[in-house]
């Protein structure tokens, strides 16, 4: 009589103790690392007010210089999460004096990925929501828009491929791959569960192509979505870059609840 063939166990979900993520039989986002593959992204940068960076950021953070970027990104294969697009916008900032981290401190982020959310809001502390990123070539002009509640929040625009650059180029304004963000859970009771300043910094950036020239930026006013109140004061310049990179674990920079004992 012939051998019956062995069939291969199932695949099962992860245990519930050693889940990352609820429910914890179908967790809605993957654990560290996870990996971004051809990416585009646009990266506008805007020269604000002092005051308004001064009136978002949580202490102990301080602002460094008064510029602003907005990174608008589609994101076709991102590993446990899929194709996403998303807008981050980010404010210079520095924690300590002299900095003990720097980079850029995130004010709002709109995406189109409930799983991308939730993993923002509950891993990082990024002020993530619903929103409706795009990017596209309209002849010679890339324009970028974010929208939320159905208003663009933000539109951005500059010229197609004119002029070569490259990812220092952008990291001359302020060094927006370090991520700050201000992370805060509750307990279930209403008490304060988690009050941090978290960091986290993009690793394995690896650049296709990037191009440079001069950007517009358009806010429109949402109180559900304030960057409004960054108002432009002066575009500055405008990236148009394709690249992979991963995201790995972050850490606490500072600790509210600790620092209060």
């Amino acid at each position: 009589m012939a051998d019956t063939p062995r069939i291969p166990p199932a695949i099962k979900p992860t245990g519930m103790m050693d889940a990352f993520s609820s429910p914890w039989n179908a967790p809605l986002y993957p654990r560290f690392p996870f990996d971004f593959r051809n990416v585009t992204i646009m990266t506008v940068f805007w020269r604000t007010t002092e005051e308004a960076i001064a009136e978002i950021l949580p202490p102990p953070l301080r602002p460094t210089v008064p510029l602003v970027a907005a990174q608008i990104y589609a994101m076709p294969d991102v590993d446990g999460v899929g194709r996403v697009h998303e807008c981050n916008v980010m404010v210079a900032a520095a924690l300590g004096d002299p900095a003990t981290v720097s980079g850029g401190y995130s004010t709002l982020l709109v995406l189109d990925s409930d799983g991308g959310v939730a993993h923002g809001r509950e891993v990082h502390g990024q002020p993530k929501k619903l929103g409706s990123p795009s990017i596209e070539v309209n002849g010679d002009l890339v324009v970028a828009r974010a929208a939320r509640n159905g208003i663009d929040i933000l539109t951005a625009t500059m010229p197609y491929k004119q002029q070569p650059s490259s990812l220092e180029a952008m990291r001359a304004y302020f060094d927006f791959a370090e991520n700050l963000n201000y992370k805060i859970l509750p307990n279930i009771d209403g008490t304060a569960a988690v009050r941090q300043i978290t960091a986290r910094r993009l690793k394995g950036i690896t650049v296709h192509e990037c191009w440079s020239g001069p950007a517009t930026v358009e806010l429109r006013p949402n109180a559900q979505a304030p960057i409004w109140r960054l108002a432009v004061v002066e575009p500055l310049a405008g990236f148009f870059w394709r690249a992979d990179f991963t995201l790995e674990p972050g850490r606490v920079v500072h600790d509210y609840l600790k620092e209060a004992r």
